[in-house]
């Protein structure tokens, strides 16, 4: 089913991520409030959203280009890390304001995480007038787009629908994955592919059950729009159908990053060509998989490549 070898040069893919993070990850063998904790593990990558699809793209065989916003010293190291990930291009917008961090506390006992996260730094006009010029520029080279996370403090509430817009004038493929005021801004935009949560679906339609909410976030604007369910895998309202992909069995570990996981699964069989079937096949396989790896952006690839082969997908009837 991989259509593309490790190591393979294939197009480039855009990640749009416009608040970057330093992710750190504190594992702690039990944690309880109001305690002190003696730390087991730390673990400190660059992260936000789209950094994070990248990352799993690149150990796809994808080659892919970030861009978005760095500042300060933490913006520093999260460059300076990045020139570590094979095939991810930094074409990131720098800043004045420094960039945020992000802390994952994991409980070794239960396997609960608790997130704290930075707002970012506030972007200036002129900083964000340098990032759409960045963002026009590398837009005829990528084979396709994806916007993803929150928008710092500065940046305008319709900033995804119109790098929407954009990436849609260039006839580039566009995914957004976000939340709150931009999710129901960004719909406007008409993305071809929206990958939001249950409780982001909720949020934007009203709607609770998953496939009425699907279909109305789809009537909203976006091309399609792919659901993540949790451990119940992914539900796909497109113009070609309706699927449902489910895992084997739900894995417990950590779940941070695995609905950035799937976007990737989603954006590299896109480029690729697959039917949705496989697409979905590939997204929930390896949202799964990222469970099982202690920080965002990676995946354990023997239970990737076995999930593959055990991942199901049925077709589902309109909801009334």
């Amino acid at each position: 089913m991989e259509g593309r070898q490790e190591g393979e040069v294939g197009p480039v893919i855009l990640t749009v991520t416009l608040n970057t993070a330093l992710d750190i990850t504190y594992r702690v063998p039990s944690l309880r409030a109001g305690a002190s904790h003696r730390v087991s593990e730390v673990l400190e990558r660059p992260g936000g959203k789209g950094v994070n699809v990248a990352r799993v793209l690149a150990a796809l065989g994808h080659e892919v280009t970030v861009t978005g916003f760095s500042g300060g010293p933490t913006g520093r190291v999260l460059r300076d890390r990045l020139t570590e990930v094979p095939r991810v291009t930094d074409a990131l917008v720098p800043v004045s304001g420094a960039t945020r961090r992000t802390v994952t506390l994991v409980d070794d006992r239960t396997g609960a995480t608790t997130h704290l996260n930075e707002p970012g730094p506030h972007i200036a006009h002129a900083e964000w007038s340098a990032f759409q010029e960045v963002y026009e520029d590398l837009l005829p080279s990528a084979s396709a787009v994806a916007l993803c996370g929150s928008l710092p403090p500065g940046v305008p509430v319709g900033a995804y629908a119109n790098l929407v817009r954009t990436a849609r004038a260039a006839r580039v493929p566009v995914l957004l994955d976000t939340s709150g005021a931009a999710l129901r801004r960004g719909v406007a935009g008409r993305p071809d592919l929206l990958k939001p949560n249950t409780e982001e679906l909720a949020e934007l339609t009203g709607s609770h059950e998953p496939l009425r909410a699907t279909q109305d976030a789809r009537r909203r604007g976006a091309g399609t729009v792919v659901a993540s369910l949790g451990a119940d895998g992914l539900l796909a309202v497109t113009p070609e159908g309706r699927w449902r992909a489910t895992p084997p069995a739900p894995l417990t570990g950590n779940p941070t990053g695995a609905g950035d996981a799937a976007v990737a699964g989603l954006l590299s069989a896109l480029v690729e060509h697959r039917p949705w079937p496989e697409r979905l096949i590939r997204a929930t396989a390896l949202s799964a998989a990222t469970v099982l790896s202690p920080t965002a952006g990676d995946f354990d690839r023997e239970t990737y490549e076995r999930l593959l082969t055990t991942v199901t997908v049925t077709g589902v009837a309109t909801a009334a």
